[in-house]
C-alpha cells in the first residue's frame, strides 16, 4: 500500500487550523500565509515532528511506503522559521521534505524507501525519485530518458518513471514500447491515467508485458548486484554511455540509449518501428535476445521478441534466477550464470551480491572446451551455479 501525501493543506483540510494555530506553516513578511494553502515549514523541527507523527499513524494502519509528491511550490517570498527567505529555502524544500519522510520510514519500517518527484542536491541519500507526469507521446518517452540520464549525472543512483506516460490513457503501441524500457530501470511502476493494468489491453500486449516483466525478474541478481555497486560508488543505475566510456568521443554524443548498470546497453524504440540505429562503444556487443555479435560503432539493429534493443558487453557473466511470483520468494541458492562471450573469448566475469551477505563479489568463468566453468565460488555452499554459454 502506497499513499500520496502533499506538503500543502487547503483551508478545507481538517488539519489546516491545527497547522496555522501551531505556526507549522511558512509565513510571509507580515506573518500571514503567502498562499491560500498552508505550506509546511520543514525548517521548523516542530513541523517535522508533527508531520512524521501523522505519517506514523498511517504506517500503523498498514501503509508500506509514501509517494513524496509535489514539493516544488515552496514560497519564494516566504519567511521560514530558521529566519531565511525563500531565496535560500525554495530549492532546499524538496530535500527537507524527502528527509522528513525517509527518516520516519526508516524508523517505522526499517528502510528509507520513498518515491519522490521533486529533489535537490543531497536527496540521493533518500531514494528514490521518479520523473513526474510525462505525456503519453513518443516525444515524452524520449524526454523521459534524457531526464533520467541528467539526474544520474547529478549524483542520483536510483530513478524511475511512469511506464507508458501519465497524463492520458496510454496508447497500446506506445505502452508496448515503453514497458521493456521501464523494466530495465532501477525501479518500475506502471502509473497514470487509467487503465494501466496490462490485462485491460489486448492479449498480445498482455503477453508482451508478462515476458518483459519475466525478463526483469530473471535478471534480478544482476539488478541487485548493480544496485549494490551503485550505492557504494555513487554511480547511476541508468547511466550515460560516457560514464563507462569517457575516452570514446562517440559516447558523449548519445542521449537516446543508456547503460543499465555496467554491462547492459539499452536502446528503447521511441517510434513505431521494429529497428533503429544504435551506437555501440568500443569493443564487441552481443544482442541479449538474438545473440548476434556487433563491433563498436553505428548499427541498424532489429528488435527481438521484446520491442527493445538490449546488448551485453562481450565477456560478461549475467546472473539469472528462477522466476517467482515475488522477489521474497526467489531461491538465491541456485543461480544460472549466462555467459555472453564470443568464440575467441577465454574468460568472462560478472558481479553478484547475495541477500544477507556483506560484500559484492566478482564471479570469473573460464572457457573449457565448449562451455564456461566457474573458477571459484566465493559463496561456498550458500549458492550453486549453473553456467550457460549464450551463443
Amino acid at each position: 500500500m502506497c499513499l500520496l501525501p502533499l506538503p500543502y493543506f487547503t483551508p478545507k483540510n481538517t488539519l489546516f487550523k491545527e497547522i496555522v494555530d501551531n505556526n507549522l506553516a511558512v509565513k510571509d513578511r507580515k506573518g500571514n500565509l503567502p498562499y491560500e494553502d498552508a505550506v509546511l515549514d520543514f525548517t521548523n523541527p516542530a513541523t517535522v515532528t508533527w508531520y512524521q507523527g501523522k505519517l506514523k499513524h498511517l504506517f500503523d494502519q498498514g501503509v508500506a511506503v509514501f509517494k513524496v509528491d509535489f514539493g516544488e511550490a515552496a514560497p519564494v517570498d516566504g519567511i521560514y522559521s530558521n529566519g531565511r527567505t525563500g531565496f535560500y529555502e525554495h530549492n532546499l524544500f524538496p530535500l527537507r521534505y524527502n528527509k522528513a519522510v525517509a527518516e520516519v520510514t526508516q524508523r517505522e519500517k526499517g528502510y528509507t524507501l520513498i518515491w519522490a518527484r521533486s529533489t535537490w542536491a543531497g536527496s540521493q541519500r533518500y531514494p528514490l525519485h521518479w520523473g513526474g507526469d510525462a505525456a503519453t507521446t513518443n516525444g515524452a518517452m524520449s524526454a523521459t530518458l534524457r531526464g533520467g540520464l541528467s539526474l544520474g549525472l547529478s549524483g542520483f543512483s536510483f530513478w524511475s518513471h511512469d511506464v507508458g506516460g501519465f497524463v492520458t490513457k496510454s496508447p497500446e503501441n506506445l505502452y508496448r514500447r515503453w514497458t521493456p524500457f521501464g523494466m530495465l530501470t532501477s525501479h518500475v511502476r506502471s502509473h497514470g491515467e487509467p487503465p494501466k493494468e496490462p490485462w485491460f489491453y489486448s492479449s498480445d500486449f498482455l503477453e508482451m508485458y508478462r515476458n518483459a516483466d519475466n525478463m526483469r525478474y530473471e535478471l534480478m541478481p544482476y539488478i541487485y548486484a548493480q544496485a549494490k555497486d551503485c550505492s557504494e560508488r555513487g554511480l547511476p543505475m541508468m547511466r550515460a554511455l560516457f560514464v563507462e566510456f569517457p575516452n570514446d568521443p562517440g559516447s558523449w554524443l548519445v542521449d537516446n540509449e543508456y547503460l543499465f548498470g555496467s554491462d547492459l546497453l539499452v536502446a528503447p524504440l521511441f517510434e513505431e518501428v521494429t529497428e533503429r540505429d544504435v551506437y555501440l562503444p568500443p569493443g564487441q556487443w552481443i544482442d541479449y535476445q538474438t545473440k548476434k555479435v556487433y563491433n563498436g560503432g553505428w548499427h541498424k539493429i532489429k528488435a527481438g521478441d521484446l520491442p527493445i534493443l538490449v546488448l551485453v558487453k562481450n565477456g560478461t557473466v549475467l546472473p539469472h534466477i528462477k522466476l517467482a511470483q515475488s522477489t521474497k520468494d526467489m531461491d538465491w541458492s541456485k543461480l544460472t550464470l549466462k555467459v555472453f562471450a564470443t568464440n575467441d573469448s577465454a574468460s568472462a566475469s560478472g558481479k553478484i551480491y547475495l541477500p544477507g551477505t556483506d560484500a559484492l563479489q566478482t564471479i570469473i568463468t573460464s572457457k573449457k572446451g565448449n562451455e564456461f566453468e566457474v573458477k571459484q565460488n566465493p559463496f561456498g555452499n550458500k549458492t550453486r551455479f549453473t553456467t550457460q554459454w549464450e551463443k
